[in-house]
């Protein structure tokens, strides 16, 4: 399959957001104060460990996507 320029960069760039977004997610999710990722004791919870989940598949899913897009703009360029 062959994918156009703009598609290539959208998908390039949707990679790119995706780690940005999700890697300061993750970030404040492991400084989380509120109460709701870890309880007293300091042991997390089950909002973290489903937070933490989904963080590690929308890296996997936008690393994918990233890749996708950066081959297809390599390979609009030749």
């Amino acid at each position: 399959m062959k994918l156009s320029r703009s598609v290539s960069w959208f998908l390039l760039a949707f990679g790119v957001w995706s780690w940005v977004i999700w890697v300061t997610f993750a970030k404040n999710l492991a400084k989380d104060g509120s109460g709701l990722a870890f309880d007293d004791a300091g042991n997390p919870t089950a909002y973290f460990w489903v937070h933490l989940a989904l963080a590690i598949t929308s890296f996997i899913l936008g690393t994918a996507i990233g890749v996708i897009g950066f081959r297809g703009v390599r390979a609009a360029k030749k």
